[in-house]
């Protein structure tokens, strides 16, 4: 496909907790000043499902995009995992997500699903750090809980409480879309809180001292 990569990696030179404390600084100024995006990726070798969601400063949500991205089976394992890091390559040069939110390995799979999983998860993982964003990882259970506040919800409680939350007239399609949405959702009503939090403590911290 002749992807080229949106963002070098960092030199040697460069401290690397000193390139993360920039990062930081710049994500905390781009909430506060405008609409926040959030990749969410539901990886899988066969099928990798996505959801971009943007969070206005109102603290409303909107889909701009959800699909999957299909490989061959027939083809070599390499050429499957270029197909998947080439294709979320191309979703951030378009869409300029401010972070990446990606699905924790569940080991209580198959352990092929699992490996083959696993090497999904790492074509994704290093797409966003190429593209040197953020990666938050979330288990199924916590994604669950953010959306519906019950770990253990169905996957239509899932569906349904996404389709809520963006006010759409149909539950993303398919399966994997969605789950890549309500990833994107997850992360986006995380980071909301603990955001709210950290201002909370700041405050209490500021009164403490006065």
């Amino acid at each position: 496909m002749g992807v080229k990569t949106g963002g070098a990696l960092p030199s040697r030179q460069s401290p690397i907790s000193s390139r993360q404390s920039l990062i930081q600084a710049d994500l905390e100024q781009r909430k506060q000043t405008g609409r926040w995006v959030a990749l969410g990726i539901d990886p899988g070798t066969a099928t990798t499902g996505y959801g971009i969601v943007a969070q206005d400063v109102d603290g409303s949500f909107r889909l701009l995009a959800c699909g999957v991205i299909r490989t061959n089976p027939d083809q070599l394992m390499h050429l499957r995992l270029r197909e998947i890091f080439e294709d979320l390559q191309s979703l951030i040069r378009r869409y300029s997500p401010d972070e990446v939110a990606v699905e924790e390995l569940f080991f209580g799979r198959n352990v092929t699903t699992a490996i083959t999983v696993g090497q999904a998860r790492g074509a994704a993982l290093l797409a966003a750090a190429l593209n040197n964003l953020p990666v938050s990882e979330y288990t199924p259970a916590t994604v669950k809980q953010a959306l519906t506040g019950y770990g253990n919800a169905d996957k239509l409680q899932i569906q349904m409480m996404v389709q809520s939350l963006l006010e759409l007239e149909e539950i993303p399609r398919p399966d994997d879309a969605a789950d890549g949405v309500a990833i994107a959702l997850c992360h986006l009503q995380t980071a909301r809180y603990q955001s709210l939090v950290s201002g909370s403590v700041s405050i209490r911290q500021a009164s403490a001292e006065k």
